[in-house]
């Protein structure tokens, strides 16, 4: 039966697991959500995976995942690491093995040493008589290092013996499953069933990390709602494949939401396809943006926007609400260091009279804008009490400053007691 504990970052219930350290960083046990992601470098160029890993850090991502798939893959990772530590990237980085991790991490033990965890996926971990002895071997790396493990199933690529074991086990029922179901019930077990393997092998339960992932929203929720019922194990969430641009920003926040609501989740992770060109630190902003707007962690000011409408004919308003948001973001790993507190801070940027001052004075600093045909002023509200307002070319300029102003004097080290 699934037991839940209040959050320390807001009301909603969370389901209690067991802790697993992962280089110093808690999941599960009642610790905030994890926010993590995933390189699409080749591991085996250093500096490119280097660079990438400290952007997606400094965007916020608390783990890292990389490919470790060939030789030099697993050669290049304490090379990583130790760049790493000289570029002052302080984040742990997981390793993800596919076929051939058991001869990857014999062949070179740096390798399995540098590593924080290891991600294990038991419907390609080895086949036929191969599996068991081929699981054993990594289950046996991660406790001879004392390394966790991520166990994490996935629908494309399911345990094929698994699954016809039962199919032909639903043929036998009275009533059988559908198909659907049958799977999902595959998916569930590949994970439970390597856990309890990987616990028998003598891989404490602190250890171990599941996932079950999908790439369909309803059929996500219904899984991820059953291993949460049938285990204690931490949980790491993520629609896989979830697609490119909106749709997989949508779909990902849609089955997540729901399952994060319920207290469901110890980690996340955000599986976009990046646009072309654009930075692989999305997938950290979007993971980031919906724990902070459910209430759950707190990241960096959040920026109240007014959408627009026949009253406000001028983009001025959206101009200024890009800067703040881009100004803040920018700013947060430095205030997060000299000012910590800033993250929790609210903005408000309003386009006219109508709920303009209404908005601006629920936010710790809000401005409400001019709106066609108003009077070319914008007051500034700051926790609740107008105090300022501004006029002419320099609103934006002068609108920061005292975002800047506000954070200096409220929160952290510069605080006054």
């Amino acid at each position: 039966m699934t037991t839940f504990a209040p959050d320390r970052f807001g009301p909603l219930a969370r389901r209690i697991t067991r802790p697993v350290e992962i280089g110093g960083v808690q999941v599960g046990g009642g610790a905030p959500v994890v926010v993590q992601s995933m390189t699409n470098t080749d591991t085996a160029d250093v500096a490119t995976t280097s660079k990438q890993i400290g952007e997606l850090w400094r965007a916020g991502s608390e783990l890292v995942r990389v490919t470790v798939n060939t030789a030099e893959a697993a050669a290049a990772i304490p090379r990583i690491v130790e760049r790493l530590a000289m570029m002052g990237v302080n984040v742990p980085i997981i390793g993800d093995f596919h076929y051939n991790g058991h001869t990857l991490l014999s062949n070179e033990p740096a390798c399995a040493e540098a590593l924080a965890k290891y991600r294990i996926n038991p419907g390609n971990v080895g086949f036929g008589k191969k599996k068991d002895t081929q699981f054993a071997q990594l289950i046996e790396f991660a406790i001879r290092y004392g390394k966790p493990v991520r166990i994490g199933a996935n629908w494309g690529s399911l345990d094929q013996a698994l699954a016809a074991r039962l199919m032909d086990e639903n043929a036998q029922r009275a009533l059988p499953w559908d198909a659907g179901r049958v799977m999902r019930e595959a998916l569930i077990l590949s994970a439970l069933e390597s856990a309890q393997r990987a616990v028998e092998l003598g891989l404490p339960a602190e250890k171990i990390i599941l996932s079950a992932k999908v790439s369909g929203v309803q059929e996500l929720v219904a899984v991820y709602r059953d291993l949460a019922r049938r285990s204690d194990f931490a949980l790491h969430l993520g629609l896989t494949e979830a697609g490119i641009g909106s749709k997989g920003i949508v779909a990902s926040s849609a089955a997540l939401g729901v399952l994060l609501q319920e207290g469901i989740g110890d980690t996340i992770r955000i599986s976009l396809t990046p646009e072309p060109g654009a930075s692989r630190t999305q997938e950290v902003v979007v993971a980031q943006e919906l724990l902070q707007t459910m209430g759950l962690r707190a990241f960096t000011p959040m920026v109240t926007a007014c959408p627009g409408c026949g009253r406000t004919t001028s983009e001025f308003f959206q101009e200024l609400a890009k800067v703040v948001q881009e100004h803040v973001r920018a700013k947060m790993p430095e205030w997060k260091i000299s000012h910590p507190g800033a993250e929790n801070m609210t903005l408000a940027v309003m386009g006219c009279v109508v709920n303009g001052p209404g908005e601006s004075r629920h936010a710790n600093i809000g401005i409400s804008l001019p709106g066609t045909g108003e009077a070319p002023s914008a007051p500034v509200f700051v926790d609740g009490e107008k105090t300022v307002t501004l006029r002419g070319e320099h609103i934006a300029q002068e609108f920061v400053a005292l975002i800047d102003g506000y954070v200096q004097s409220h929160y952290g080290a510069a605080r006054a007691d």
